[in-house]
C-alpha cells in the first residue's frame, strides 16, 4: 500500500468489494479482521488504516450490501413495469425467491436482526433504513400506477401491506426453504389486489 493512500482510494474500494464477497459467504456475526484480511489478500493493519476500525468496516459492508439490494430491487421493479404494482411485486418476489440471491438475503436478515438487538453498534439503523428503502420503492410504483395526479394518494394497493407480505414470505422462505408455499402466499395476495381493483 502506498504511504499516500487514503480512505476513499481505489485500494479501499477493491478491498471493500473483496470483503463484501467474503461476508456473503461467511456472514458478519463473527467477523474477525485477521481471517478476513488473509482471505482477501490484505492485513489487519491495512484494513484498519483504510476503514478506521472494525465497526467502521462493518458499516461500510452494510452500506455496500444495502446498495446491492436496492439496485437489485430497482431492476426487478423496472422489469415488472414501473407503474404496475402487481407486476412489480411479482418480479420482486421472483428475484427474492431465486436461490442465486440467497447469500445476500441471509446477510440482510443477519444485519436486520443485529440492528434490533444491538441498536448502538455498527448495525445501528440498518433495520429502519431497509424498511424505508423497500417501502419507498413500492410507494413509487403505487403512485406511478395512478394516472390521475389529483387522485387520493391512498388509492390503490397499500405499499406497507405489500412490504409486509414480501418480508413475511421471504423470512418464511429463508427459514423453511419452501419456495412453493411462500410463492403461493405472494400470489394469493396479488389475486386479492386484482379482485379489489375490479
Amino acid at each position: 500500500m502506498s504511504q499516500h493512500e487514503r480512505p476513499g482510494s481505489a485500494r479501499r474500494y477493491e478491498l471493500l468489494e473483496r470483503a463484501y464477497r467474503y461476508a456473503l459467504a461467511h456472514g458478519l456475526a463473527e467477523l474477525s479482521l485477521r481471517p478476513l484480511a488473509a482471505a482477501i489478500g490484505s492485513s489487519p493493519r491495512v484494513l484498519l488504516f483504510l476503514f478506521g476500525s472494525k465497526d467502521q468496516l462493518i458499516r461500510a459492508l452494510l452500506g455496500r450490501a444495502r446498495a446491492d439490494e436496492l439496485a437489485a430491487l430497482r431492476r426487478a421493479r423496472e422489469a415488472g413495469g414501473a407503474d404496475d404494482f402487481v407486476a412489480a411485486v411479482r418480479t420482486t418476489w421472483g428475484w427474492l425467491v431465486d436461490p442465486a440471491h440467497r447469500p445476500m438475503l441471509v446477510l440482510w436478515v443477519e444485519a436486520y436482526g443485529r440492528s434490533l438487538s444491538e441498536p448502538d453498534g455498527p448495525w445501528a439503523g440498518f433495520a429502519r433504513q431497509t424498511v424505508t428503502d423497500w417501502l419507498g420503492l413500492l410507494t413509487e410504483v403505487q403512485r406511478g400506477a395512478d394516472a390521475d395526479a389529483d387522485a387520493d394518494a391512498d388509492a390503490g394497493p397499500d405499499p406497507a401491506l405489500g412490504l409486509a407480505v414480501l418480508r413475511g414470505a421471504l423470512l418464511d422462505l429463508l427459514a423453511t426453504g419452501d419456495a412453493e408455499r411462500a410463492t403461493a402466499v405472494v400470489e394469493r395476495y396479488l389475486r386479492l389486489i386484482c379482485a379489489a381493483a375490479r
